[in-house]
């Protein structure tokens, strides 16, 4: 059972979609995992005190702060835990790892390359005296994800030669659907590439154990403007509802090729324009001696190939990832009962309580959320630069680029 006489005293920064699915995580946790530390819900951050107040209601935080330079200040605050756009990551956690708090930030770890490497910087500081950071990618959380890493690094796999991974969602589909903030780039640094692609680019160097060490990329907006709401007044107009539309300045789409540092080529596509598809993280990836295949929308399953099978019987074998040999798994339900996208939080805040109370750097670090960041840049300057674009020529009419064939009695 856990030692509830040793306590991890959390204060949470943000409380809408990220800050509710922590708010989760930090209350779940300690129910279904034994933990050398017990998460204690302390204060909850946002800035409108009425909504961060029922937030805090419903999940159990015994405080609300509607500053979060305060909350950074309260003695009885250990870690702090940032769930906000990304244009307030870098401020906030250097403060709080400055102050002597344990940090977990939500991904992409910043906006900039540069804001990344000062985060990267300070924690590198703050671990020599205790003090620890991770940022948020839960999907290498999810059981099915762990266990690939797992039968990667065991050579189920061979020499990996081939990485596909794509990211896609069609929440934006609508040309009037409302323009939010992660759809400004000075609040959310970039849109498909940074939201979600970030996630594939962390989950593939996760579970082959390698970097991706160079890409060629094009990014595309296909929305260049959106209603705005009361709620985004702030994002460029006046708020009203009477047809007013903001720009969209962010990349709806991004896709890139990329080269691994051992060898494999990578496929990677994000996007919020794939229609018919709600969350589907997908990645391949094909070694020398077999293949696996997962699907975020079947999150329990993961997809093996067995190269050494005979060739009557080879193909691709489906593993419900349920057991309790399954990472993490052995905590939660019998065989078959499947997890949800919730539990990859609580998972990261297993990884994280136990990291803190062992005195140990917890992962991902926000060294490796830098590392994740300087590719996403990379990808925007490779996009940004046509001159690394190979141009396909055409001829300006195919149909008048033929000449047509003389028919019988015709003149040729």
């Amino acid at each position: 059972m856990t030692d509830t006489s040793r306590e991890l005293r959390v204060g949470q920064i943000g409380y809408a979609f990220m800050g509710a699915a922590h708010s989760q995580a930090w209350r779940t946790a300690p129910a279904f995992f034994d933990l050398p530390l017990t998460p204690r819900l302390t204060a909850l951050c946002g800035r409108d005190a009425a909504a961060a107040g029922a937030v805090a209601e419903r999940f159990g935080w015994e405080s609300v702060e509607t500053d979060w330079h305060a909350l950074i200040e309260r003695d009885d605050i250990d870690l702090v835990d940032i769930c906000t756009p990304g244009n307030t990551h870098a401020e906030i956690a250097v403060a709080a790892l400055r102050a002597g708090k344990h940090v977990l930030c939500e991904k992409p770890l910043a906006n900039t390359v540069e804001e990344a490497e000062l985060m990267a910087q300070v924690a590198a500081e703050a671990a020599q005296n205790g003090v620890f950071a991770m940022v948020g990618f839960t999907y290498r959380r999810t059981p099915a994800l762990s266990f690939a890493r797992q039968l990667v690094q065991e050579g189920r796999l061979g020499t990996i030669r081939h990485v596909r991974a794509h990211y896609l969602q069609d929440w934006l589909v609508d040309p009037d659907s409302p323009l939010t903030w992660r759809l400004d780039k000075s609040l959310a640094g970039s849109g498909a590439l940074g939201d979600i692609g970030a996630h594939i680019v962390d989950a593939a160097q996760f579970i082959t154990g390698s970097s991706i060490s160079s890409v060629s990329g094009v990014m595309q907006t296909f929305v260049d403007s959106r209603p705005i709401s009361g709620e985004h007044a702030t994002l460029g107009g006046s708020g009203s509802a009477t047809g007013e539309r903001g720009p969209v300045t962010v990349d709806d789409a991004a896709a890139f090729t990329a080269r691994f540092d051992n060898g494999a080529l990578g496929i990677f596509e994000a996007t919020r324009f794939a229609t018919g598809r709600k969350n589907a993280l997908r990645i391949e990836i094909s070694g020398s001696d077999g293949a696996l295949a997962f699907d975020f929308e079947e999150m329990n399953i993961l997809n093996l190939y067995d190269g050494s099978d005979p060739a009557e019987t080879a193909g691709f074998r489906r593993i419900v990832v349920t057991e309790a040999t399954h990472p993490y798994v052995a905590a939660w339900w019998p065989p078959g009962h499947g997890l949800g996208y919730e539990h990859g939080f609580t998972h990261q805040v297993v990884d994280l309580v136990n990291a803190v109370a062992a005195g140990e750097q917890p992962t991902p670090s926000f060294a490796d959320g830098l590392a994740v960041q300087r590719v996403l840049a990379a990808v925007e300057a490779s996009s940004e630069d046509d001159s690394r674009q190979q141009k396909v020529p055409h001829d300006p009419d195919p149909v008048r680029a033929v000449a047509p064939v003389a028919r019988e009695g015709e003149a040729s």
